[in-house]
């Protein structure tokens, strides 16, 4: 069977307007789609260059020129809808690793206007040993800083020229903490006034909410998928037919970027704040919350943790008692919203690995639940028990081992996280201790949460009862405590 390329499957020339930093599962389910339907519905006539932000082969994407299959599966307003297109928006992939002059030629093109990115939550960060000359930097916002320089002297601080920077990161602020790094390298580069002056009156950096479920490489059922199409395909890609992409940026945004022209779900807003927090702790918050439990319960998908009786009652009581109490929004809007998202993780078409959501588990905590945690706490004098839970369950399954299997789970994080925690786990024979520990790791949290009262005993409650019994049986008595108590309400 042939490989999808341009010898079977045509793809038009377009001019080269976007920068894309990420060549993950999620950019080409949810941004490159979105660019293929602008090129597909409207005028805007524009390709994108992909830089994967780490060390990586980019040989699959130059087999196949770029192209790949994307296949919507899921349903809308109560009805199935199975669709599926090649995706014709990515021009080249060009790695700065392997080829770094070619990475800063990209800011030579003279048709460039958009950034977009997503290199994890743990991705925007400001690392000190990155300098101008080095090639490359190591952090993303380092790169971009470079790249944003050559662009400034290349076209001699022209302010048509600038750029629309979008990252999808789900960090809150992401555009502001973005742009906020780079001029702290521009700084440290002692990088002149000019250019500074570019930056801010030519540039402009968007805060964003993304959200699509992307399970990515449809492994199960790849090759019938393959029979279907007539052609090999190792990029393609599944994904639900849900998707929203909320900007907060200038008013002449709408109209440079006319995503609401092709029929996308798109909203430019002047505050992307209230859609962030109930997408991210809602949403978001689950996945995060659910993946150490229902994996370590010897669960595989979020579809499977959602229909378990016990795991997928977790879940539900999590959102419902313990999220919601922290966001201010109307309840019937977020009862609509916590329904739709509870339909989504059952959707039978998307096979959801939580081995995949498990990726740099302890960022992502950070940002989508310790704020539940801390500001339910605040609200209530008392702590989130399933959030906590959560907590303990994240720190058992770094131990890297699942009850009753011989085999170590594939832990993805940062590697002074990984080492942390396997120290932790291999030296320590208190829970208590590894608990401590944890919860003081002030890199990961930026600050002690041994501060927060009665945190650590009942993380160290919970770990106990993971090691003792099991997930499950801990789980059980987790949530009958908890019952317990609302009776005594």
């Amino acid at each position: 069977m042939e490989r999808l390329s341009k010898r079977i499957r045509s793809k038009p020339s377009r001019p080269e307007r976007i920068l894309q930093i990420g060549e993950g599962n999620f950019m080409r389910g949810f941004i490159d789609w979105q660019i293929h339907r602008l090129n597909e519905e409207t005028d805007f006539n524009g390709s994108a260059v992909v830089v994967p932000p780490r060390r990586g082969s980019v040989t699959a994407f130059q087999e196949q020129d770029g192209l790949y299959t994307l296949y919507l599966e899921g349903f809308r307003e109560g009805r199935e809808v199975r669709d599926s297109a090649v995706i014709t928006s990515i021009s080249r992939v060009v790695s700065s690793y392997e080829h770094y002059d070619e990475f800063m030629e990209l800011a030579d093109l003279p048709d460039l206007r958009f950034v977009f990115s997503n290199t994890t939550e743990a991705g925007i960060i400001y690392i000190e040993e990155d300098r101008l000359s080095d090639r490359p930097q190591k952090s993303y916002p380092g790169k971009l800083t470079a790249l944003l320089y050559r662009r400034y002297m290349t076209f001699q601080g022209s302010r048509e020229k600038g750029l629309v920077i979008l990252p999808c990161e789900l960090l809150e602020d992401n555009g502001k903490i973005l742009k906020d790094i780079v001029l702290r390298y521009t700084n440290a580069w002692a990088l002149e006034q000019g250019f500074i002056d570019w930056l801010e009156e030519a540039n402009v950096f968007c805060n964003t909410l993304v959200d699509r479920i992307v399970p990515g490489f449809p492994k199960e059922n790849a090759h019938r998928l393959e029979e279907a199409a007539g052609y090999h395909d190792s990029l393609m890609v599944k994904a639900e037919p849900y998707h929203l992409f909320v900007i907060e940026g200038p008013k002449w945004l709408r109209d440079e970027l006319p995503l609401h022209e092709a029929g996308l779900n798109v909203e430019f807003v002047q505050d992307v704040t209230p859609y962030r927090i109930r997408k991210v702790r809602i949403l978001n918050g689950a996945h995060t919350a659910m993946t150490p439990v229902a994996y370590l319960a010897g669960l595989e998908t979020v579809r499977e943790a959602a229909e378990d009786e016990l795991i997928g009652s977790f879940v539900k009581e999590l959102i419902q008692r313990e999220v919601l109490e922290t966001i201010d929004m109307p309840d019937s809007e977020l009862d609509n919203y916590v329904e739709e998202i509870l339909d989504r993780f059952k959707n039978p078409f998307i096979r959801h690995k939580l081995i995949d959501i498990s990726l740099n588990s302890f960022a992502k905590f950070k940002v989508r639940n310790l704020p539940v945690l801390m500001e339910y706490a605040e609200r209530t004098g008392k702590l989130p028990a399933r959030t906590v839970f959560a907590l303990s369950a994240l720190i058992y399954f770094y131990r890297g081992q699942r009850d009753g299997d011989d085999g170590a789970i594939p832990l993805s994080d940062d590697d002074e996280v990984l080492a942390f925690l396997k120290r932790l786990w291999t030296e320590e024979t208190d829970v208590s201790n590894i608990a401590f520990h944890v919860l003081g790791f002030e890199k990961v949290w930026g600050q002690n949460l041994n501060d927060m009262p009665g945190l650590t005993d009942k993380t160290a409650e919970y770990l106990r009862d993971m090691k003792q019994t099991g997930m499950r049986k801990a789980l059980e008595k987790m949530m009958k405590s908890q019952m317990a108590e609302l009776g005594d309400m």
